[in-house]
Protein backbone atom coordinates (compact mmCIF):
# COMPACT_ATOMS: atom_id res chain seq x y z
CA UNK A 1 0.00 0.00 0.00
CA UNK A 2 1.12 3.53 -0.77
CA UNK A 3 1.55 5.84 2.21
CA UNK A 4 -0.25 9.07 1.34
CA UNK A 5 -0.17 12.21 3.47
CA UNK A 6 -2.82 14.89 2.96
CA UNK A 7 -1.79 18.29 4.34
CA UNK A 8 -3.64 21.55 4.79
CA UNK A 9 -2.96 24.38 7.18
CA UNK A 10 -5.35 23.58 10.06
CA UNK A 11 -5.99 19.85 9.49
CA UNK A 12 -9.61 20.58 10.29
CA UNK A 13 -11.45 20.32 6.93
CA UNK A 14 -9.80 19.54 3.60
CA UNK A 15 -7.05 17.14 4.65
CA UNK A 16 -9.41 15.41 7.10
CA UNK A 17 -12.01 14.92 4.35
CA UNK A 18 -9.33 13.64 1.97
CA UNK A 19 -8.11 11.15 4.58
CA UNK A 20 -11.71 9.99 5.11
CA UNK A 21 -12.31 9.48 1.38
CA UNK A 22 -8.99 7.64 1.09
CA UNK A 23 -10.24 5.28 3.80
CA UNK A 24 -13.59 4.88 2.01
CA UNK A 25 -12.26 4.41 -1.53
CA UNK A 26 -8.63 3.39 -1.07
CA UNK A 27 -8.79 0.07 0.74
CA UNK A 28 -5.81 -2.07 -0.18
CA UNK A 29 -4.25 0.76 -2.21
CA UNK A 30 -3.69 3.70 0.16
CA UNK A 31 -2.59 3.95 3.76
CA UNK A 32 -3.81 7.51 4.44
CA UNK A 33 -2.60 10.11 6.91
CA UNK A 34 -3.51 13.76 7.37
CA UNK A 35 -1.86 16.65 9.14
CA UNK A 36 -1.67 20.42 9.34
CA UNK A 37 1.16 22.91 9.25
CA UNK A 38 -0.65 24.96 11.92
CA UNK A 39 -3.34 22.58 13.24
CA UNK A 40 -6.44 24.08 14.79
CA UNK A 41 -6.69 21.35 17.40
CA UNK A 42 -10.21 20.39 16.34
CA UNK A 43 -11.92 18.94 13.31
CA UNK A 44 -14.37 21.47 11.92
CA UNK A 45 -17.95 20.54 12.93
CA UNK A 46 -19.07 21.34 9.35
CA UNK A 47 -16.62 18.72 8.05
CA UNK A 48 -17.90 16.15 10.54
CA UNK A 49 -21.53 16.91 9.62
CA UNK A 50 -20.77 16.89 5.89
CA UNK A 51 -19.16 13.45 6.04
CA UNK A 52 -21.88 12.11 8.34
CA UNK A 53 -24.41 12.99 5.62
CA UNK A 54 -22.73 10.43 3.35
CA UNK A 55 -22.38 7.80 6.08
CA UNK A 56 -18.81 8.36 7.32
CA UNK A 57 -18.23 9.07 11.02
CA UNK A 58 -15.38 11.55 11.32
CA UNK A 59 -16.15 12.39 14.96
CA UNK A 60 -13.15 10.37 16.17
CA UNK A 61 -10.66 12.16 13.87
CA UNK A 62 -8.17 14.51 15.54
CA UNK A 63 -6.47 17.61 14.15
CA UNK A 64 -2.75 16.75 14.08
CA UNK A 65 0.48 18.63 13.57
CA UNK A 66 3.26 17.39 11.33
CA UNK A 67 5.17 16.34 14.45
CA UNK A 68 2.35 13.93 15.37
CA UNK A 69 2.49 11.80 12.23
CA UNK A 70 5.04 9.08 11.45
CA UNK A 71 8.47 10.47 10.52
CA UNK A 72 8.81 8.46 7.31
CA UNK A 73 9.20 9.10 3.61
CA UNK A 74 5.66 9.12 2.24
CA UNK A 75 4.94 7.79 -1.22
CA UNK A 76 2.71 10.79 -1.95
CA UNK A 77 2.31 14.18 -0.30
CA UNK A 78 -0.89 15.91 -1.33
CA UNK A 79 -1.30 19.51 -0.24
CA UNK A 80 -4.71 21.09 -0.42
CA UNK A 81 -3.62 24.53 -1.58
CA UNK A 82 -1.69 25.81 1.40
CA UNK A 83 1.27 27.08 -0.63
CA UNK A 84 4.19 28.31 1.44
CA UNK A 85 2.40 27.47 4.69
CA UNK A 86 3.05 23.76 4.03
CA UNK A 87 6.55 22.95 5.25
CA UNK A 88 8.83 20.30 3.84
CA UNK A 89 7.83 16.65 4.37
CA UNK A 90 9.82 13.78 2.88
CA UNK A 91 7.87 12.27 -0.01
CA UNK A 92 8.64 10.56 -3.31
CA UNK A 93 5.91 12.49 -5.14
CA UNK A 94 4.24 15.81 -4.39
CA UNK A 95 1.10 17.36 -5.72
CA UNK A 96 -0.94 20.42 -4.77
CA UNK A 97 -4.68 20.15 -5.38
CA UNK A 98 -5.40 23.88 -4.95
CA UNK A 99 -8.64 23.30 -3.06
CA UNK A 100 -10.11 26.35 -1.30
CA UNK A 101 -10.66 26.17 2.45
CA UNK A 102 -14.41 25.61 2.91
CA UNK A 103 -14.59 26.59 6.59
CA UNK A 104 -16.43 29.87 5.92
CA UNK A 105 -18.66 28.56 3.11
CA UNK A 106 -22.37 27.79 3.40
CA UNK A 107 -23.57 24.19 3.30
CA UNK A 108 -23.88 24.11 -0.51
CA UNK A 109 -20.38 25.51 -0.96
CA UNK A 110 -18.98 23.10 1.61
CA UNK A 111 -20.59 20.19 -0.26
CA UNK A 112 -18.99 21.33 -3.54
CA UNK A 113 -15.55 21.29 -1.92
CA UNK A 114 -16.27 17.88 -0.37
CA UNK A 115 -17.29 16.52 -3.79
CA UNK A 116 -14.15 17.97 -5.42
CA UNK A 117 -11.98 16.26 -2.79
CA UNK A 118 -13.79 12.96 -3.33
CA UNK A 119 -13.25 13.18 -7.11
CA UNK A 120 -9.53 13.83 -6.63
CA UNK A 121 -9.14 11.02 -4.09
CA UNK A 122 -10.94 8.57 -6.38
CA UNK A 123 -8.66 9.57 -9.27
CA UNK A 124 -5.59 9.12 -7.05
CA UNK A 125 -6.77 5.69 -5.88
CA UNK A 126 -7.48 4.68 -9.47
CA UNK A 127 -4.06 5.80 -10.69
CA UNK A 128 -2.28 4.05 -7.82
CA UNK A 129 -4.31 0.90 -8.35
CA UNK A 130 -3.34 0.89 -12.04
CA UNK A 131 0.33 1.44 -11.16
CA UNK A 132 0.60 -1.80 -9.23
Amino acid sequence: MKKVLFVCIENSCRSQIAEAFARIHGGGVIEPYSSGSRPSGIVNPKAIASMKEIGYDMSTHKSKSLSEIPDIEYDYLITMGCGDACPYVRAKYREDWGIPDPKDLDVAGFHKVREKIEEKVKALVHSLGQAR
